[in-house]
């Protein structure tokens, strides 16, 4: 049994007991016929549709499919994902982070994100330099900046907190 989400607004039980295929415990009779790894047509109560698979995230278990012209966000749940979030277990992996701190001791070269900043997972936050090497420090989230703690030409050390997050 899968949990379908489509466009965070609509939610159907989507079963395929290798027989049928039930939508919210009702039979569905569709036809898929893909052309290349990308598109397919589909056949459903008599009417034709070409979709277009734009978008796939394998980790979050999401994609954007194009029908006939229209995108939409679907994001799917199996009976693993329903049972960690029955037992309160589903944002474990979520990689929330509330601070950055230094890896190494090091010299602050230049700080790329002020207090307030949003950011993205992967923006650069600010460079270090340790052992003559270059060091750049990237957010492992999105988020907002809190409050900046260093600035440029601060001396560090290992574990000292940099960046404060939201």
């Amino acid at each position: 049994m899968y949990k379908v989400k489509v466009n965070e607004k609509f939610l159907f039980d989507l079963d395929t007991n290798g027989v049928n295929t039930l939508l919210n415990g009702e039979p569905i009779d569709i036809d898929i016929s893909a052309s290349n790894s990308n598109l397919s047509n589909v056949i459903y109560q008599n009417k034709s549709f070409n979709t277009e698979v734009v978008e796939l995230n394998k980790a979050e278990k999401s994609c954007k499919i194009k029908v006939n012209g229209n995108i939409y966000t679907v994001s799917l749940e199996d009976k693993f994902d329903q049972l960690l979030k029955q037992l309160g277990l589903d944002n474990l992996a979520s990689n929330k982070v509330s601070e950055i701190k230094a890896p190494m001791p090091g010299l602050v070269l230049n700080v790329m994100v002020a207090e307030g900043s949003e950011i993205k997972k992967g923006d650069n936050l600010l460079i270090l330099e340790a052992m003559k090497m270059e060091n750049i420090l990237k957010s492992s989230t999105d988020g907002i900046v809190k409050k900046v703690m260093i600035k440029q030409g601060d001396k560090v050390e290992k574990n000292q907190i940099l960046i404060q997050f939201k």
